[in-house]
């Protein structure tokens, strides 16, 4: 199904250069390291300037989380087609699209005199973010030659996580200063600049005659939407219910989508890709990576503000060390999973984010600000040493003509991890002890274990 000839697969790998020349690379780097920050940074300064949002626009806090939702529900019912479109129109294209339409919503978003507005121009932001992370991996891989893909992905992770880290610091500094609106504001400048290196620095991708089925598109989006959006119902009080219709919902036009793709040439969902076991199992180790991250990074607040009586800004001081890490270790991993098997470095990685989970779950009511900083460090460590070598295997997996697919399902396997890891601290939230700080933490230490083994089910490194 869709899958080159072997004839016109060595056309593709003798007419495609391996990598770009270092100062070309550099900049062509730039420009999706921009757009990617921007797209990172977008969630977390938006998540801080909620109670602004609200208090500016005069709605109460249940209504202004739709500022987030519409956002999160464009990125994840868009990803696949979009990637989907980058393989037909190449990357590059997808790509300097999606950063237009972002920069350009950013704007609306900054000028929307009512939350519906701004919810609708979310949407719109969250379509062109999503056209940025739908190829950036696929964009990386272009870069870079074979041998150092592993490189690659260690700088995008260090983009990511160094966007991550600087979220909460940057929105807390703009809104001392300005309000809410100079948020979305800033990217217009940042996004033309991005536009521009990109225009003249990033490579011109293979195109292809994939076609892109309309009824696959709206199914995707059926099924993803309802699927993502119930799940986050399962945490709130009474929420089951309407959780359970919508995962029901998303479940069977996911079964129809299936129906479909496998009947069709050009599928939408990357069949072919879903079934290479290396893939496959690189797949769900990110998914139950992330998952464990994102219950951590979810309990820990909670315990730091209610347990232990911090501020806010011990909080987020004390969050610290975890990004940190993993941004100082990503480049490291990335560069060893060009000389190592990547599959023992994911192991190890989610073994060592195991062990400072475990930590975490040790703290007790009184622990100095010491053992937590190093005990988060070794959290953020071991998640930097699985996150490169794991992305590379993702891609190095896929055949070079499948990059977009490849970063779409990466992309994708991200969000449903989050998503998951969210709906699971939610419940333990509300059927756990008073403090279920230990409970999350040790339940996320069990999805990093299991991640550790899923791991160490694959049988051989990509090439």
């Amino acid at each position: 199904m869709d899958k080159p000839t072997p004839t016109i697969a060595a056309a593709l790998a003798a007419t495609t250069p391996d990598g770009l020349p270092p100062r070309q690379r550099a900049f062509a780097f730039l420009a999706i390291a921009i757009a990617v920050t921007m797209a990172v940074l977008d969630t977390a300064i938006v998540n801080v300037a909620l109670p602004s949002i609200s208090q500016a626009l005069a709605v109460d806090a249940a209504q202004a989380v739709w500022v987030v939702n519409a956002y999160q529900l464009a990125v994840t019912v868009s990803l696949l087609p979009l990637a989907a479109l980058g393989d037909r129109l190449g990357y590059k294209r997808v790509y300097w699209g999606g950063l237009a339409v972002f920069t350009l919503a950013s704007l609306a978003c900054a000028r929307a005199p009512t939350l519906a507005l701004l919810a609708g121009a979310r949407v719109v932001q969250g379509l062109g973010a999503a056209g940025i992370m739908s190829v950036n991996i696929a964009l990386v891989r272009s870069l870079f030659p074979k041998a150092q893909l592993g490189v690659g992905m260690g700088y995008a992770s260090l983009t990511v996580a160094v966007s991550s880290a600087a979220g909460p610091t940057l929105a807390a500094a703009v809104l001392a200063v300005a309000d809410w609106k100079w948020l979305f504001l800033i990217n217009v400048p940042l996004g033309a600049i991005a536009l521009l290196v990109a225009a003249l620095a990033l490579p011109a991708s293979p195109t292809s005659h994939r076609r892109v089925d309309a009824l696959s598109v709206l199914l995707n989006a059926l099924t993803f939407g309802p699927l993502i959006g119930g799940l986050g119902y399962f945490g709130e009080a009474g929420g089951a219910q309407r959780g359970g219709a919508l995962v029901a919902v998303g479940l069977a036009c996911g079964a129809a989508l299936l129906r479909r793709e496998r009947r069709s040439a050009h599928p939408v969902l990357p069949l072919d890709l879903l079934r290479l076991p290396v893939f496959v199992l690189s797949l769900a180790t990110s998914i139950g990576a992330f998952a464990a991250q994102t219950m951590a990074l979810i309990a820990l607040p909670f315990y730091f503000e209610r347990t232990l009586g911090m501020s806010e800004t011990a909080t987020g001081l004390l969050m610290t060390p975890w990004p940190l890490a993993t941004a100082l270790v990503a480049p490291l991993a990335g560069r060893l999973s060009d000389r190592f098997a990547p599959g023992r470095l994911c192991i190890a990685g989610m073994l060592c984010l195991a062990a400072g989970l475990a930590g975490v779950a040790a703290l007790g009511g009184t622990p100095d600000r010491i053992g937590i900083a190093w005990r988060l460090a070794v959290c953020g460590l071991g998640f930097g040493l699985f996150q490169s070598p794991n992305n590379r295997v993702i891609m190095g997996s896929a055949p070079r003509e499948r990059s977009g697919g490849a970063s779409g399902l990466q992309a994708l396997g991200r969000l449903l991890g989050q998503s998951l890891g969210a709906v699971a601290a939610a419940l333990l939230f509300a059927l756990g002890p008073a403090d279920p700080t230990a409970a999350l933490a040790t339940g996320a230490a069990s999805l990093a274990l299991l991640a550790a083994g899923t791991s160490a089910m694959r049988r051989k490194p990509a090439p």
